[in-house]
Order: structure tokens, then C-alpha cells, then sequence
């Protein structure tokens, strides 16, 4: 049995897991039935379910093949989903054009796999439930009589929903007009077209449960309409009684199956919980749920005989075994979404419906990757769904159509993946740190709403709503790693170039802002802004959607800190970095906590949200932005509205260079920027990632040492202490990095050279056994050129003539916005007389 400990970063340390070497497994015990599984979570169908939703397609049907007991008998097989069908984004709206309403195609690809039960995830509901329903109940308008389709079983047929039912126990569709009427009673077999929250599905004679959940969060994350959802409260990082409160929405589903099915002793929960910690969690305090398929989280979980995909890496054991509440085991798995991977649990069940977690076979279970190798080890290529590669084959052709719309160029691989948890399996994303994307589409948020208007000094969105990456990560050959790099040229079937190398197109765009939304202005006080970064970083060292993405602004954070109390300095920042504004120093504001600031946000964060007794809960992903509500039917009223005065640029005119998207969107914001900034090869976007120990915006001092007031200058600091900066005391603190009238002390250097105490105007004289010389050495502004000023170091005999040294000292370390520097010094003066006198002199602006 493979290793059952989960190198998920955010696991919930509560669940217990079990080590193979634990004598308590029932190594002895004969397996009752033995289950095969077939799970998929997060399909997401992006520009690569292209290529990977027919092969992945192929991988099932070869596993399906197979006779497990090799026994000519069919095996008893369950093919489940833990939600996230489909995602807004380019695949899903392909199918506007190809079929008549976007999101058809990612319907019927989960009725041609052979998808039995659904859970409702978060992305189901992002187009609001009117969308939804249309697409479950086949309302949707569209058919099958495009070209490509001809020939297949599907030509000439109407669209007709989904085969199979979506399923939530902590959801209440009765109070939503949209899909209250596709709800059916829990605890019947699968039908097509509904939502209900639990099925018995039989298998080959045996009946097993299948429950479905839903994160309680789906408010704060995507657009539930009126959705009911329990419970209430649930935290992006629940507390153990918002876990415990979740348990018994689920525990009461299961109880109720148990009590009506006399014979049933096996239950499936489909959990799309975000967090694979929440999972484990759930299962350690669930009683007779013997597999939870995990959800929204994407951890990529491997066993030892499982080959990892070129361009990916291991993340965790698959599966991971938890102790529940009765000591029974409960198997945890998922696998990686967008179609990338197959999950195949096969095991075995004793008499009383119990896992049995020895009877688990690497050889047949785990994660089957769905990439050109996956499908040849299975001799699998014969297999793909015609069905399934005709529709991707429709969608295909309405995509390559916006391929050649290049609208800019990069140099770089531009990291938009998913988590980076700082493992070197996972070591960069925009869900736990500042990435070169993050930036490039935070500056372009901001150039679109100083377009509107010139007031607005910041940029904040979301890590969640960054979906993939732009740029390729391969093997080059004769590699053993992958690496990265940017977009690779383009040709269409006569050569031609379509896409240059570097080249961000319309589908990249839009696959990596698949959400689109709306850009918002609003107007926050010191206060409210610092607490949204406070909120962003909060759920370090999880992996969270709500990790902020920024421009115009840089601060520091200490993640081992107390909530509320992590940011350390904020600053505002100009065009061209320099410090306009401190914000925060050392953890405290600094200034007037009510002085008001324009920001350009996403509309999704801002919008206020409601309780179902209409009060104000916060923004999404949890975000405390204030209340600006002014409509009292839809909720709690927003007392300083007028203040906070929400703008949104959002319009339904496509002008500009970029006309596939709204003016005032994400993605057009993008696109125009990349049109004006980075047009060509000669004009490439540059900055490379990497990763948090080089992070300037959002420095985590985790990884490395504060430098948020790198690019201080003199005007500003004097402001900031609130001392005329003219002064000679000023400029010397300035210089050497001091309070104004702070205490002298005396400079100490750490391991690394980095300064742990400074003393007032410090230098220090020292002899050198190597040469005929003496060495100063001193703090200098690490941007002193920047900011004009010159440190001169002079020798004289007499005191009366003077003369300086003309080499550049060398660095001994850095500290931040300060330098520690050592200079040498001649023991003669040039005119032949010792040196017996020194001075370091500050000269404020260009010296000849």
C-alpha cells in the first residue's frame, strides 16, 4: 500500500492519516466487493481540453476494458465528477458560435464520458443559475448540425441537457426560480436534467450512495442567484466548529440514505470544498462515508507506480487514508482537472461495507495522465470518443479564428499556475505570491482606470481570477526537467505564420481571464484599503483565490503574524516606482486612517453580499470592502455609499484596438495595454518571475528582508516624520537611514551582512594588513543615485586641504532601502604627507 501522508500544504492537520506500517490495517481480510472508480474533478475545458478531452476520453475506455478480476465478469464500475464541469473562458464560449450557447459542448463532452453524478462546484454557478439551469435542463438553445459533427451519433440532434443529475446536500435550490424546478427528492437513481443532493446508484447488483457538497464559501466566490447554502458561517478557512457544523449538514444526508436503504453499507461524498485539507478534515469527522472525491483544489496525488505529466509535478500520495469518527478508513482522493488526468480508485470492501486500504494496487490504481504517452502505455488510441473529438474538433475551429489577433508581445513565460505553495514541486503561483502576470494585468487594470480617471492611484484583484498561465512548459529535448518559456510560434496548415513567437493573442487573453469581469472604482480610507491586504494575505501558507494581485502599491507582510496583524509597510508607488505615500510603517498607519483613496478593483470582489436575512457580509472571496449598497430589497444598506461612490467602467461598446471584449473589462484592459506598451519583439514584456525571495510588490519576509522603502526619497521622508526637509539633520538621517532624532547606536552586522542595529551618521575607520592603506566603512541609500545624492570620503593631513578617494566602494550587504559599503583609503595624501584626518561627506544633488 502506498505511503498515505498528503504533502498538500493547506491539509487540515485535525484528519488523521494512516501510515502504511500501521498494524491496525486488516492486511488478513478478503475483499467483499471491490469497487472500481473512475473520478474526474475541475474539467475547466480550456484551450488544452482541445487535445486532452479526447484523450482522456481514450483512458477511460481503455480502463473500462479491462477485466480487472480476469474473470470475464464485469467490474463493478462508478464513474463520478467532484464538480466544475466547466468554466466561463474561451472553450466555453466557443460553443456560442459552434452549437448556439456557449457551454454546450462542455455538457454534452460529461454525457459522452459517461459521467454518472456531478457535484455542483463553485464555477457552475459564475454565470449565474438562469445560465446553469439552461445547461442542465437543455433549455439552453443550440443542436448539433454543425459540420464537424457529421457522420458522428450526435449530427442533426438538439441539445437536450445533461444525461446526468448535479448534486449538493448543503444546498436549498427551493428558494431559487431557476432551479428549483429541477429539483428532484435525494436518494433515487441518477436522472438527467436535475439537481437533487444524493443518489443510490446500483452496481452490478450492489447499491452505494452518492452524496454531493458544495463549499460553503460559494456565495463570497461565484453567483449562486438565491441559492440556499449551509452552513452559515463558514470561513475561506473554516474553524473547527464551521468543519464540525458542515459534518452535520453532510452526516444528516448520509443518516437519512442509511435509514431508508436497508441493505446499502457504501457511500460516495463528491466534496468540492476548494481545499483538500477540508476534505480530510470532513472525513475524520463523518461516520459511514467510505471515499470522499475531492474538488476545486487541484492537487496533483500520486501513487508510486503513477508517471507525472511533462509539465507538472507530484504533490501528494494518492490516495490519502483518514481515520473517521468511528476509527474506520475513509480514502481521500483527487486528481489534477482541465482533463489532464484520469482517477482510478480500485478497492476493496469487507462484509460490513468497510475499505479495506491493503487491498489498494498501485499496479491498477492512481492518476492516469492523459497526454500522448498516457494514452500508448494503454494502447489506447483507437479508443477516443468520435463524439467527443467532433465537438472539441466544432470549438477548435471557432477558436484558431481569434489565434491570429496578436495583440502583444512577451519574452518570457508569464506565471499565472494555480497554487505555489513553495515546495520545489510546486514553487510559484498566484494564490500564495506576486507573479510577473499578477503584475502585468494589475498595471493594466490601472492604466484603464486612469484612463477614466486620473484619481485613482491603486490596482487590487484576485489571484482566483488569474486562470493559467501564457507561455509553454516543456522538456526540451535531451532535458530531464521541465522548463519554461514563452509562447512558441504559431503556423497554420500552409506555413504561415498565424502567431509570432512571444505572441499573446485573443485566446490567451481570454483563456487567462476567463472570468472577464467588470472593473470597478471605488473609494476606500487608509484604513479599509490596508485591511483588504491584510484579508488577501491571511491565508498563507494555504492556497487561497483571494491572494492579491497589485499595482501602483508594494508592502510587506509577516505570515507568521496574528491575523489583522501581518502587513508591516505599505507604501503608494508612481509610474515609475518611486514612493508617493507611506501608508503603514512597522505594522501601524501611519497618518490619518480616514484620508481617501481611488482604486480600480474587480466588480466580483467589490459587490456586496447578503445573508439570507439581508445582511451585509463582505465582498467576494471574503474581501471586507465596505458596503455600498444603495437598493434596501436587496439587502442591508451601505451607509457610505456616496463616499465610497462605486464607478463601473464596464460598457457594452467594444472600441480601441481590442474589440472581442467590453471596454472596461479585465480582458480588454489587457489587451489595449499589451497594444501600447509591448507591441512588438523590439518592445517585449521582460520581467521574469522569480518567485517570492525576489518579490517587490509583495514582499513576504518569510523569504526575504523588507525593502518596501527601497525607493524612498528625501521629500517623502521627510514628510513621514513630519521634519523640514531642507534641514541638515534631516538629510543626515536620511542618508544613513535613521529616525530623525532617534537614538544613536552602534552598527552590528549579522551572518549575511545585514544590518542589525545603526548607529547616528555611523562610519568606522579600519587598517588593512594587506595593502598601505585604511578602509571606512558606512550605510549608504541603496538608491542614492536615484535620489542625487553623493557620499564623498575624504583624507587630509591638516585639516585645511582636502581630498577625496575616487574609487567606488565596494558592498558588503544590503539591508533594504540601505547598502553597507567600504571604502579605502590611502595612508598618503598626494603630496606625499600622511593621512591623519577623515570625513564622509553627504552632498544632496549632482556634483561635478
Amino acid at each position: 500500500m502506498a505511503a498515505n501522508f498528503p504533502n498538500a500544504a493547506n491539509a487540515y492537520n485535525e484528519a488523521d492519516t494512516v501510515p502504511a506500517s500501521d498494524t491496525r490495517i486488516r492486511t488478513e481480510a478478503l475483499s467483499d466487493f471491490t469497487l472500481e472508480l473512475l473520478h474526474l474533478a475541475d474539467q475547466e475545458g480550456n484551450t488544452g481540453a482541445i487535445a486532452d478531452a479526447p484523450r482522456l476520453s481514450a483512458v477511460l475506455n481503455a480502463l473500462r476494458d479491462q477485466d480487472l478480476g480476469e474473470d470475464g465478469q464485469p467490474d463493478n464500475t462508478l464513474t463520478l465528477s467532484s464538480g466544475d464541469a466547466f468554466i466561463p473562458g474561451i472553450f466555453f464560449s466557443a460553443s456560442e458560435a459552434a452549437f448556439g450557447s456557449a457551454g454546450i459542448a462542455d455538457i454534452q463532452i460529461q454525457n459522452e464520458l459517461g459521467i454518472q453524478a456531478v457535484a455542483l462546484g463553485n464555477h457552475e454557478f459564475d454565470l449565474n443559475t438562469d445560465t446553469l439551469a439552461g445547461l442542465i435542463n437543455g433549455s439552453a438553445a443550440g443542436d448539433f448540425t454543425n459540420p464537424a459533427l457529421d457522420g458522428t451519433a450526435l449530427d442533426g440532434l438538439d441539445f437536450t441537457g445533461a444525461n446526468f443529475p448535479y448534486l449538493s446536500s448543503n444546498l436549498d435550490f427551493s428558494t431559487d426560480a431557476n432551479l428549483s424546478g429541477l429539483e428532484v427528492a435525494g436518494g433515487q437513481a441518477p436522472q438527467g436534467n436535475t439537481v437533487t443532493s444524493s443518489n443510490i446508484i446500483t452496481v452490478n447488483g450492489e447499491e452505494i450512495a452518492v452524496i454531493g457538497a458544495t463549499t460553503p464559501t460559494l456565495a463570497s466566490i461565484s453567483s449562486p442567484g438565491s441559492v440556499g447554502i449551509l452552513p452559515t458561517p463558514f470561513a475561506p478557512t473554516p474553524t473547527p466548529a464551521e468543519l464540525d457544523a458542515l459534518a452535520v449538514v453532510i452526516q444528516s444526508e448520509v443518516d437519512t440514505l442509511l435509514a431508508a436503504n436497508a441493505g446499502l453499507n457504501k457511500v460516495i461524498v463528491l466534496a468540492h470544498m476548494q481545499q483538500l485539507g477540508i476534505e480530510q478534515a470532513l472525513a475524520a469527522r463523518l461516520s459511514e462515508v467510505d471515499i470522499i472525491v475531492a474538488g476545486g483544489s487541484n492537487p496533483r496525488l500520486f501513487d508510486g507506480d503513477d508517471r507525472v505529466r511533462d509539465d507538472d509535478s507530484n504533490q501528494g500520495t494518492y490516495p490519502v487514508i483518514v481515520l473517521d469518527v468511528d476509527g474506520n478508513d475513509v480514502a481521500v482522493v483527487n486528481t489534477d482537472g482541465s482533463y489532464k488526468y484520469v482517477g482510478r480508485l480500485v478497492i476493496g470492501f469487507d462484509a460490513n461495507g468497510h475499505l479495506i486500504p491493503a487491498s489498494y494496487d498501485e499496479a491498477v490504481s492512481g492518476a492516469y495522465a492523459t497526454d500522448d504517452q498516457g494514452v500508448a502505455d494503454l494502447g489506447a488510441a483507437g479508443l477516443v470518443d468520435p463524439e467527443v473529438q467532433a465537438l472539441v474538433d466544432a470549438l477548435e475551429i471557432e477558436i484558431i479564428l481569434t489565434e491570429s489577433n496578436v495583440f502583444g508581445m512577451a519574452n518570457t513565460f508569464l506565471n499565472g499556475n494555480r497554487s505555489g505553495t513553495g515546495s520545489a514541486a510546486d514553487p510559484d503561483g498566484v494564490r500564495t505570491q506576486e507573479t510577473n502576470l499578477g503584475n502585468l494585468t494589475a498595471d493594466a487594470n490601472l492604466a484603464a482606470a486612469k484612463a477614466a480617471d486620473v484619481t485613482v492611484v491603486a490596482s487590487l484583484k484576485n489571484g482566483g481570477g488569474i486562470r493559467a498561465s501564457i507561455g509553454d512548459t516543456i522538456v526540451p529535448a535531451g532535458g530531464s526537467e521541465a522548463e519554461r518559456f514563452p509562447n512558441e510560434e504559431l503556423l497554420d496548415g500552409t506555413g504561415t505564420v498565424i502567431k509570432p513567437a512571444g505572441g499573446i493573442n485573443q485566446n490567451d487573453i481570454a483563456t487567462t481571464l476567463a472570468f472577464n469581469n467588470d472593473l470597478i472604482l471605488v473609494t476606500l480610507t487608509k484604513a479599509e484599503l490596508v485591511a483588504l491586504l491584510e484579508h488577501g494575505v491571511d491565508a498563507l501558507p494555504g492556497v487561497s483565490g483571494r491572494f492579491p494581485q497589485i499595482a501602483g502599491l508594494r508592502f510587506s507582510f509577516d505570515s507568521s503574524a496574528n491575523s489583522g496583524e501581518k502587513i508591516q509597510n505599505v507604501v503608494l508607488v508612481d509610474e515609475s516606482d518611486q514612493i508617493t505615500e507611506t501608508l503603514v510603517l512597522d505594522g501601524n498607519l501611519i497618518g490619518d486612517a480616514n484620508a481617501l483613496y481611488r482604486i480600480v478593483t474587480l466588480e466580483f470582489l467589490s459587490r456586496p453580499r447578503f445573508d439570507d436575512g439581508g445582511n451585509f457580509t463582505g465582498g467576494g472571496d471574503g474581501y471586507p470592502f465596505p458596503n455600498y449598497n444603495t437598493d434596501g430589497a436587496v439587502g442591508e444598506l451601505g451607509p457610505d455609499a456616496a463616499r465610497i461612490n462605486p464607478v463601473i467602467l464596464a460598457t457594452d461598446s467594444q472600441t480601441g484596438l481590442a474589440t472581442f471584449a467590453d471596454d472596461g473589462t479585465e480582458q480588454d484592459a489587457l489587451a489595449e495595454y499589451l497594444a501600447s506598451n509591448f507591441p512588438d519583439a523590439a518592445n517585449a514584456f521582460e520581467e521574469i518571475d522569480q518567485g517570492p525571495q525576489s518579490d517587490l510588490r509583495i514582499q513576504n519576509l518569510a523569504f526575504r528582508d523588507d525593502a518596501v522603502f527601497e525607493t524612498l526619497g528625501l521629500e517623502v521622508f521627510a514628510a513621514l516624520y513630519g521634519v523640514p526637509s531642507g534641514e541638515e539633520s534631516t538629510l543626515t538621517a536620511y542618508a544613513f537611514g535613521l529616525v530623525p532624532g532617534g537614538p544613536a547606536d552602534t552598527l552590528t552586522l549579522d551572518e549575511n551582512n545585514g544590518v542589525q542595529a545603526r548607529g547616528e551618521q555611523f562610519f568606522s575607520i579600519e587598517t588593512d594588513p594587506e595593502v598601505v592603506a585604511l578602509s571606512m566603512t558606512f550605510l549608504r541609500r541603496a538608491n542614492a543615485a536615484e535620489e542625487n545624492l553623493t557620499y564623498v570620503v575624504e583624507y587630509s593631513a591638516d585639516m585645511v586641504t582636502w581630498f577625496s578617494t575616487n574609487e567606488e566602494p565596494d558592498v558588503l550587504g544590503v539591508d533594504g532601502e540601505m547598502e553597507v559599503v567600504r571604502a579605502t583609503i590611502p595612508f598618503f595624501t598626494p603630496d606625499a604627507s600622511k593621512a591623519r584626518f577623515f570625513r564622509l561627506k553627504i552632498v544632496n544633488g549632482a556634483t561635478n
